[in-house]
């Protein structure tokens, strides 16, 4: 990135904190109460960062210390970044949580990645008070009050199962179809809403289920009749999708894969002619983007659309706490907490705006739907 930092978080729809470091109060409305002389605090990120999907977790890595890098610059903050390795495991991420919220110098925190780790540290982090925003867990349940410290900058699932299912009926037009759930929160969930939306239209559905740890579809595959002609797969290991795809093809089978945001992995999930949806835009198309593209790929190389929403959530809490020790207090869980839930920006590295309704849901979240070529890349399908 070559501009100066503080030109591209303003097109980022950063606040206006910049006076946040400041010492002085000439400037402040008489009774007001300084700025914080150091504004410095602590955040954790909760991430797959080794495990099944480790690609996808040190994605979210990279562009969560690259917003916090960019945000201390233009903001004259000291806020730090604590790892922590999740594993896309509920029992880790619990293990990790309970770190973070022990930890009275973390005052928010990135992620976790996936819905089933959302729903098991959801009611640590409302205890402790500590407000948290994932860029992926999509799951509808999450916002519909149980865990009051959540939020996300990504649409949920509810939209993207309509979305995807309303696609397949129109523009796919199968007349039977086979759906596989990986048995978990994010996957049965998804499943849920587009399963009634394919038999209203008349299709015969084949609803499967097979665990994330299976890594041979053969049996499965098996399954797959020649009147089948899409597999709609909402799972969150794209190697398996991938495993999938070669075993269709060694039984012959023509049937097109329907994947979800879980498979979003240019790179790893490369069956041609297949479809995958995903929270998140390619940014590389996004013409205000371009500066922070060059940046993310000189440092880290290729990326997909896992990093970029962790760039928006953790910009998000950057200018929370900024915005809390602009306002002469020391950045707490409470006071950080009340600053996420005010958060208004105009637009965001994803090319839309954030703010977030009673719930923690992001109200301007959408989703967006890819075709796979025969070279690998994923295609945007404008206006799906």
């Amino acid at each position: 990135m070559n501009r100066r930092v503080i030109t591209v978080t303003m097109a980022l729809g950063a606040l206006a904190v910049a006076g946040c470091g400041s010492t002085s109060s000439s400037n402040n409305a008489a009774g007001s109460p300084s700025p914080v002389k150091t504004c410095a605090a602590s955040i954790g990120m909760e991430g797959p960062l080794t495990g099944p999907v480790a690609v996808l977790g040190q994605e979210q890595l990279h562009f969560a210390e690259l917003a916090l890098s960019m945000d201390n610059k233009a903001n004259g903050t000291k806020i730090s970044l604590v790892q922590g390795d999740t594993q896309l495991n509920p029992a880790q991420a619990t293990t990790v949580t309970q770190q973070f919220t022990s930890n009275s110098a973390i005052v928010a925190v990135v992620g976790p990645a996936g819905s089933q780790e959302v729903e098991a540290v959801g009611p640590l982090m409302a205890r402790a008070g500590l407000p948290f925003i994932s860029g992926s867990a999509t799951n509808v349940t999450l916002t519909q009050g149980k865990y009051p410290t959540f939020f996300r900058v990504v649409s949920n699932d509810h939209v993207q199962g309509m979305n995807d299912a309303n696609y397949i009926v129109k523009n796919l037009h199968p007349k039977a179809l086979m759906i596989v759930d990986d048995q978990e929160v994010y996957s049965t969930g998804l499943v849920a809403t587009m399963v009634p939306i394919f038999k209203a239209a008349g299709i015969k559905v084949d609803h499967e289920s097979v665990s994330q740890k299976t890594t041979d579809f053969s049996s499965l595959v098996a399954k797959v009749t020649p009147a089948t002609t899409v597999v709609v797969l909402p799972w969150q290991v794209a190697s398996n999708a991938q495993q999938f795809g070669r075993n269709l093809a060694q039984q012959h089978k023509k049937a097109v894969i329907f994947g979800t945001d879980g498979l979003f992995s240019p790179g790893t999930f490369t069956i041609n002619g297949s479809y995958v949806s995903a929270f998140g835009p390619d940014i590389t198309a996004i013409p205000a983007d371009a500066s922070l593209v060059a940046t993310a790929k000189a440092k880290y190389g290729s990326f997909g659309t896992f990093g970029p929403p962790i760039f928006a959530a953790t910009h998000v809490i950057d200018e929370a706490i900024a915005s809390v020790c602009k306002a002469g207090h020391t950045p707490s869980r409470a006071n950080v907490l009340a600053a996420i839930k005010q958060t208004n920006e105009s637009t965001s590295i994803l090319g839309q705006p954030i703010s977030f309704d009673s719930h923690g849901d992001n109200a301007h979240g959408k989703f967006y739907l890819f075709k796979i070529n025969s070279a690998g890349k994923y295609q945007l399908i404008p206006g799906a």
